[in-house]
């Protein structure tokens, strides 16, 4: 039974109705979509809060806050995934201390991430960012060369190609918000055609939940419909 005055717990399960209805109105099996609590800003015990009412996967943008966060969090069974864009000289610590990276957009990155995962770990799972959307302002591979960066990818011993990423431009109806997602499924397909064995469309968040799901995918990255609105430092 939910309290009231457990306003995590309550949003946590109105996030999984959420899921759960999606999946019920679009033909999905039940289960086949995983949430990804997307917890940057938010403090270690916040998240060790939600730990304890079962969420297990955690997204982090932020490499310094994260480190902190994983450090202080490491008596718990915790699987970290990195979602925010990646710079060449942070790749030694995202490979060494998280168990997923979404936002791979291109061959150089995925080459520091497999040189620098440690030898004792399992491989890194990986997802390519594509930009759907065509922003400039966006990371993410483009459509045109994905491709030959999956093909690359996959290649790397130490890395784990495991499906496709996209943050697309927000939309306000349901047919907006589905069209860059399906664009994604459909470049998903595509790679499962020439034989790769991806099993992740990492796509779809609080905004747009349903969209995603309708469109296929299997895990939602969600922060502000669990954790509640952030508050980001006032600018000077």
């Amino acid at each position: 039974m939910i309290h009231n005055r457990d306003p995590l717990a309550a949003r946590l399960a109105a996030v999984h109705e959420r899921i759960h209805t999606a999946e019920q109105r679009f033909g999905r099996a039940p289960g086949s979509v995983a949430l990804l609590a997307v917890s940057k800003t938010r403090s270690a015990d916040e998240l060790r809060a939600c730990a304890a009412l079962g969420q297990r996967s955690f997204g982090e943008n932020y490499l310094q806050e994260a480190l902190g966060k994983i450090a202080q969090l490491a008596d718990l069974p915790i699987e970290w995934h990195f979602i925010g864009p990646i710079q060449s000289n942070k790749c030694r610590d995202i490979a060494a201390h998280f168990d997923w990276v979404h936002s791979v957009d291109r061959l150089k990155i995925a080459r520091l991430l497999n040189d620098h995962r440690p030898a004792n770990r399992t491989p890194l799972n990986i997802c390519i960012q594509v930009n759907v959307s065509g922003e400039a302002s966006k990371s993410g591979c483009s459509l045109a060369d994905l491709p030959t960066l999956a093909e690359a990818a996959a290649t790397l011993p130490q890395l784990r190609l495991r499906g496709l990423m996209a943050i697309p431009a927000p939309a306000e109806s349901f047919a907006a918000q589905a069209q860059p997602l399906r664009r994604l499924r459909e470049a998903f397909e595509d790679l499962q055609q020439r034989g790769h064995l991806l099993d992740t469309l990492s796509m779809g968040m609080s905004d747009d939940l349903e969209a995603a799901i309708a469109e296929g995918s299997t895990l939602v990255r969600i922060g502000t419909a669990l954790f509640g609105p952030r508050s980001y430092p006032q600018a000077g």
